[in-house]
C-alpha cells in the first residue's frame, strides 16, 4: 500500500521553503497531495486557481507529487480522501504554537488524524510568502526565496495592482 501524505496551505506564493518540506517528505511518503486551501483569514493576492496553477508548474516533472484545492475544514478533505496524515512545515516557535493548537482540534475532529512536523534547511528557515510579497512589492529580488515561474507570476500581479 502507499504511504501518502498531505500537506495543506495557502501557499500565496509557494516558496523555496515549502518547496524543501515537500522534498524532505518525499524522503517518507510515496506521494504527497499539495492541498491548496480556498479559506482563509488571509487576503490572497493570487486566486485559488492561480495558487494551484503555479505549483503544478513548480512540481511538473514529479509525478510523485499531486496538486488539489480545497475549500472547507482539512478533517473534511481528508476523510473525503480517505487519508489520515498531514504534513506541517516549522520554522519559528510562533509556528508551533499555531500548529500546536491546530493538531489538538483536528484531532478532536477526526480522531484517526496524524500530523507529521518537518523544518526546511536552515537557509528556508525563514522565508515566509507574507515576506516574499513584501519584497516584490518594494522591487526587491526575491530570485532567492522562489522559483522563476512563481517570481514571474509575483511581479506580474503586482505590476496589475495585485
Amino acid at each position: 500500500m502507499k504511504k501518502i501524505g498531505v500537506y495543506p496551505g495557502t501557499f500565496d506564493p509557494i516558496t523555496y521553503g515549502h518547496i524543501d518540506v515537500v522534498e524532505r517528505s518525499l524522503k517518507i511518503f510515496d506521494k504527497i497531495i499539495i492541498a491548496v486551501s480556498g479559506f482563509g483569514k488571509k487576503n490572497f493576492l493570487f486566486s485559488l486557481e492561480e495558487r494551484v496553477k503555479i505549483i503544478k508548474e513548480v512540481f511538473k516533472n514529479n509525478e510523485r507529487i499531486e496538486v488539489e484545492s480545497f475549500d472547507g475544514l482539512l478533517v473534511d478533505y481528508l476523510k473525503k480522501k480517505n487519508i489520515n496524515i498531514v504534513i506541517r512545515g516549522l520554522r519559528a516557535i510562533s509556528d508551533f504554537d499555531y500548529e500546536f493548537q491546530m493538531v489538538l482540534v483536528n484531532r478532536k475532529l477526526f480522531k484517526e488524524i496524524e500530523t507529521i512536523f518537518l523544518m526546511p534547511r536552515e537557509e528556508f528557515f525563514y522565508i515566509s510568502s507574507s515576506i516574499v510579497k513584501e519584497i516584490a512589492k518594494l522591487n526587491g529580488n526575491i530570485s532567492c526565496f522562489v522559483p522563476k515561474n512563481v517570481e514571474i507570476a509575483l511581479k506580474k500581479k503586482i505590476k496589475e495592482g495585485g
